[in-house]
């Protein structure tokens, strides 16, 4: 499992790691393994033109050292100093000793110009806003330049805590992080500007337990997902009741239905109007037109993809002394102090346009603020909230990490998709997981199954559900 840490303690295990080794040592550990990362993106370091971008912070300091080391390979680095009088003196010191340059901010277009690599060291974790002026027009330099670009430790003018872009922002193509990961290299849209993230090792001992965001990995995931054993049955694996569709949208209950059957649990109760079209597509399923409370015994329900304007059903499913998956039309159905009362856990799986609906804000800010807003969401309902887009996050109603999924693909941006994803995740549900977990592996199983589906090319909703079962073995090994 991934971790990232907020600002405020990367610092204080910076300062804790600090006050036990010699001075300047931490930095060192950084500036070696950013020098390695630029080298191996080069390639051919001797005879290469880098350009530092060096700000009056830390990053300055890191990416001065790392200059000085990638001068005595024999490449040619200029430093554009943004601080000339505020520039890491130590730093400064050794690139000119190792033969590097400087030059000031207003001769740096000229400098990128030329450049192979460009080392973005303006602004650390600290940053808060977009770059200033003078950054800003050596950010747009970088972008015509076509130069490969290295941030250290976070790109200049995205914010590390938030994953928030404030204002111009410089573009990476490799981000080199120190010690921890922040949560703006993994949310977007910072998590877009950062590229390709390598980990470096410094040290540093953030604790487990301060931890704000999580990213599981394969084996997290694998020690989730429910697993039949030998007194196993179909009602002791779980059965899912799915309540979905419409005679406008069948399909909905159909793609729900494919996702619920693929999900772990050992039987999928339907109930709605589109019955027929789902036992043509899934003889297997139990159908029942007696409604939520007379279908029979379930251990979790899904309800709300295609369901119109049916508040009913709605309201009857989230009377059920079970957890409850709401998503599309049931977001919209639901009444939040009926869901806030729950005494069974509820899992609501928006996209960024229901969230800025149910938080009375423009789409625009939710995919600004993807985690702040996933965060209101959880706490203004009580609920664990799933908020689907480019970076899907899951957190629960009290707070503690957010989870952020790493796997998917944008061919998942596709009809129907989202259905797959809410009848895996209720089955999961049923099968025993906690909503935080049930949601989180079945994003990542569900963003998995996209990518085998898509392989590049356009996919529908139904090759995603039918790519299920090899993320499930994928993920197993």
């Amino acid at each position: 499992m991934r971790t990232a840490y907020s600002v405020e303690t990367v610092r204080a295990a910076e300062r804790a790691l600090m006050a036990r080794l010699p001075e300047g040592a931490l930095m060192q550990r950084a500036a070696a393994g950013l020098a390695a990362a630029c080298a191996g993106l080069l390639g051919r370091v001797s005879g290469s033109r880098v350009v530092l971008l060096v700000g009056s912070g830390d990053n300055g300091g890191d990416a001065l050292y790392a200059g000085a080391r990638l001068a005595r390979r024999g490449a040619g680095v200029t430093a554009v100093l943004l601080a000339p009088e505020r520039t890491h003196a130590g730093g400064l010191a050794a690139l000119r000793r190792a033969g590097g340059r400087t030059v000031t901010a207003d001769r740096g277009e000229e400098a990128i110009a030329r450049a192979r690599l460009v080392v973005d060291g303006i602004v650390g974790i600290g940053g808060k806003g977009g770059l200033r002026p003078d950054a800003a027009r050596l950010a747009e330099a970088v972008a015509r330049s076509g130069a490969a670009v290295v941030a250290v430790d976070l790109p200049s003018g995205v914010d590390a805590d938030t994953g928030e872009v404030r204002g111009a922002a410089l573009r990476a193509d490799l981000t080199v992080t120190f010690g921890a990961y922040k949560p703006g290299l993994l949310v977007d849209p910072a998590r877009e500007y950062a590229g390709v993230v390598r980990f470096v090792g410094i040290g540093i001992e953030p604790p487990p337990a301060d931890a704000v965001l999580q990213a599981l990995q394969h084996a997290d995931v694998a020690r989730l997902l429910p697993t039949p054993q030998a007194e196993s049955d179909k009602y002791r694996r779980g059965v899912v009741g799915i309540a979905a569709g419409s005679a406008r949208y069948p399909g909905a209950a159909v793609l729900a239905v494919s996702g619920a059957l693929r999900g772990g649990a050992g039987a999928v109760r339907y109930v709605g109007p589109a019955g027929d079209a789902v036992l043509a597509r899934f003889p297997e399923t139990l159908v029942s037109d007696a409604g939520p409370a007379k279908a029979g015994r379930v251990q979790a329900w899904v309800t709300g993809p295609g369901a119109g304007d049916d508040a009913a059903t709605v309201a009857e499913v989230l009377a059920a002394d079970v957890p409850v998956l709401l998503d599309a039309d049931g977001l919209r159905l639901a009444d939040r102090d009926t869901v806030r009362g729950r005494t069974a856990p509820t899992l609501m799986t928006p996209h960024a346009g229901e969230a800025a609906a149910l938080l009375g804000v423009r789409r625009e800010e939710v995919e600004a603020a993807r985690l702040g807003a996933v965060r209101e969401l959880a706490a203004r309902y009580r609920a664990t909230v799933l908020l689907k887009g480019s970076t899907t996050l899951v957190a629960g109603p009290g707070g503690g990490p957010v989870r952020v999924n790493p796997t998917g693909t944008p061919w998942l941006a596709t009809a129907g998709s989202g259905d797959v994803l809410s009848g895996l995740a209720g089955s999961l549900l049923a099968a025993g997981l906690d909503p935080l977990d049930a949601g989180s592996a079945a994003a990542y199983l569900h963003g998995l199954a996209g990518r085998f589906a898509a392989q590049g090319a356009p996919v529908g909703a139904h090759d995603v559900a039918a790519r299920i079962p090899q993320a499930w073995r994928n993920v197993r090994g």
